[in-house]
């Protein structure tokens, strides 16, 4: 990348199949001494959306852990793996969305930085692939216990495909289901 201010780093942000939800790849330094990345810039971020995130999260997980599919229809999540590989699968949950019932998967990784935005009502799950990931996120709502759905990982009406046939389950992701 040669030199570069850091002031001048990027975010590149695209549409994915699922309407509303954005794929963000921020720009990545590096020199003789490593890499340097910035997941986020309020002012940056705000060329690509208007939000106020309120509260960061981080969840550690060893290898075939699978969180999620989790979400609810009030809360903007930021999302990205930053310590090892995670495959990530979103499935849209808004009954008045045009792709209600309709999912997609990425890999998020350290290597990559793709950052995922979603908006209310998107499930959201992550599936480590690797001995240990630190999966990050950033919410514009604090935790309500009780508000969230969960949609059940191996759901036959979302038709799912997971790289792991026997994934490691929560009680509640084993078992799927909606609170509201």
């Amino acid at each position: 990348m040669g030199k570069r201010k850091r002031d001048a780093l990027l975010m590149i942000s695209r549409e994915t199949r699922l309407h509303g939800v954005l794929e963000i790849v921020p720009e990545k330094f590096e020199d003789f001494r490593g890499s340097y990345i910035e997941l986020y810039d309020s002012k940056k971020f705000s060329e690509i959306a208007n939000i106020n995130f309120v509260q960061d999260d981080i969840s550690i997980s060893r290898k075939h852990v699978l969180r999620g599919l989790h979400g609810d229809f009030r809360t903007t999540k930021l999302v990205t793996v930053i310590r090892g590989t995670g495959y990530a699968l979103i499935a849209d949950n808004r009954k008045d969305s045009p792709t209600y019932k309709k999912w997609q998967s990425f890999t998020l990784s350290d290597s990559n930085m793709k950052m995922l935005l979603l908006p209310p009502g998107i499930g959201n799950s992550i599936l480590s692939m690797d001995s240990e990931i630190m999966y990050y996120y950033k919410q514009d709502t604090h935790f309500s216990e009780g508000k969230q759905f969960t949609i059940k990982w191996n759901d036959p009406k979302w038709n799912f495909w997971w790289p792991v046939k026997n994934p490691i389950l929560s009680r509640r992701d084993a078992a799927g289901g909606y609170v509201e």
